[in-house]
C-alpha cells in the first residue's frame, strides 16, 4: 500500500473532536451497561498486565546489563593458544627404548606402543632405575613423559621395582 493510495479522510473522522466526546460518553455510560464486577475483574487483569510489563522491562534492563559486562569480560580475555597431548609414534618410543636397555642391564626396559615399562627384580637397583626413569623422561626432543603406573617395595605384586611411563608429543593449536 503506497502513500497515494491512502485516505487521508478515516484518519480524520477518528480524530475529529465528535469522536473525543463519543469515547467520553462510552467511559462514562461504561459502569451501567457492563457491571461494576466487569470493571474491577478488568481493572486487576491490566494491573496484572502492567505490573507484568514492569517486570519484563526491568529484567531486560540488567539482562542487557549483564551482557554489557559479559561483552567487556570478553574483550579483555586473552587469547590463549590449546596445548594437547598427542601420543608419541611408537616407532621411535621402540628405538629409543632399544638403545636405553643397552645402558641399563640390569633392568628390565619395554616399550609397547608408546608407554615405556621399566622394571628390576631387586630393591638394590633402585639407583639404576631411577636413572633409567629420567633417561626416559628426558628421552626426545618434546617428549612429554607421564607416569600411568608406579610400584616401588616388596608389596608390588610383579616385580619390586616397576614403573610405566606415557610418552606423549605436546601439539600447540593457535588461539580461537
Amino acid at each position: 500500500m503506497s502513500k497515494r493510495n491512502l485516505d487521508w479522510r478515516i484518519f480524520k473522522r477518528y480524530l475529529s473532536a465528535q469522536a473525543t466526546q463519543d469515547l467520553n460518553r462510552f467511559l462514562e455510560a461504561m459502569p451501567q451497561n457492563a457491571g461494576n464486577t466487569i470493571l474491577v475483574v478488568a481493572a486487576v487483569i491490566w494491573s496484572v498486565a502492567g505490573g507484568l510489563g514492569l517486570y519484563t522491562v526491568i529484567q531486560s534492563r540488567s539482562l542487557a546489563e549483564l551482557r554489557g559486562q559479559l561483552f567487556e569480560m570478553e574483550a579483555v580475555k586473552p587469547t590463549v593458544p590449546k596445548v594437547t597431548n598427542v601420543a608419541e609414534d611408537a616407532k621411535q618410543v621402540d628405538a629409543f627404548t632399544e638403545l636405553a636397555a643397552k645402558s641399563y642391564p640390569d633392568l628390565d626396559m619395554n616399550a609397547n606402543g608408546s608407554s615405556v615399562t621399566i622394571t628390576a627384580n631387586d630393591t638394590r637397583f633402585f639407583p639404576e632405575f631411577r636413572e633409567a626413569i629420567g633417561h626416559v623422561q628426558n628421552g626426545g626432543r618434546g617428549w612429554r613423559v607421564n607416569i600411568e603406573e608406579l610400584c616401588v617395595g616388596r608389596e608390588c605384586p610383579q616385580k619390586p621395582l616397576s614403573i610405566k611411563l606415557k610418552v606423549n608429543r605436546v601439539s600447540i593449536e593457535a588461539a580461537s
